[in-house]
């Protein structure tokens, strides 16, 4: 039994519908009654795995060039990005973007979960790439992410040398393959549903309550309210 459903999203950095869709799952679960009893894991996903950062890329041009368009075309497409992410209350700026490589993003996701703090770190690093022009490739600028988590700057590069979370990233990128996954961003809800996109809030919430009224018929409260204190079990006494 668990005491909690279990929502994943697959997404990158370098995503702006990741971002906008983030913003549509928060509205739709905010004022959600039974927002506790859901726990949202963030999972790894690359659309760029073999991107090189270089932030003397100006990303219009980077742009169209992986995808065939103008420069001008790039830009317009963009502007409408943009003005969709501020339906939703965000900032974007693409002149400032960095388009960087998001693995050693990913292993920080993956140290900030191991710490509590995923949901923090994920929204950190998307404006830090979508508003402030952040290089999510560099070292310097992870590390200062870490410190605005309060977590342990030492043990992070520690993480990052050692490559301590290279399998857990690269763990969800294969998972991803194998649910046929190949765009993001992509909610799963209690391994029942999917919503692929950023999509209308109403739909996330539909989603979320059906998924949600399933789990909890499978899942029931306990019959007790129960007050711990100082008792006696298999493990012995605590």
């Amino acid at each position: 039994m668990s005491n909690k459903m279990k929502i994943e999203v697959w997404s990158d950095i370098a995503c702006p519908f990741c971002y906008i869709g983030k913003r549509k799952f928060e509205t739709a679960i905010s004022d959600l009654t039974y927002k506790n009893e859901i726990e949202l894991e963030w999972k790894s996903f690359q659309l760029s795995p073999e991107t090189v950062t270089d932030p003397t890329e100006n990303i219009y041009e980077v742009f169209s060039k992986k995808k065939g368009f103008t420069v001008p075309q790039a830009k317009d497409m963009m502007r409408n990005v943009t003005q969709m992410a501020s339906q939703v209350g965000l900032e974007f700026n693409f002149d400032k973007a960095v388009f960087a490589n998001t693995f050693s993003a990913h292993q920080l996701l993956h140290f900030a979960k191991n710490h509590g703090k995923q949901n923090e770190a994920k929204e950190i690093l998307l404006d830090g790439y979508f508003r402030q022009g952040k290089n999510v490739d560099d070292p310097e600028y992870l590390k200062s992410v870490i410190e605005q988590l309060q977590l342990d700057v030492a043990a992070f590069e520690r993480v990052l040398a050692e490559k301590e979370n290279e399998q857990q990233v690269n763990a969800d990128i294969r998972e991803a393959q194998q649910l046929s996954i190949t765009g993001v961003p992509f909610f799963v809800f209690d391994r029942k549903y999917a919503i692929s996109g950023a999509q209308d809030v109403t739909l996330f919430k539909q989603t979320i309550e059906r998924a949600y009224n399933e789990w909890k018929k499978e899942n029931p409260s306990p019959l007790f309210n129960i007050t711990e204190g100082p008792g006696c079990g298999p493990d012995g006494c605590f």
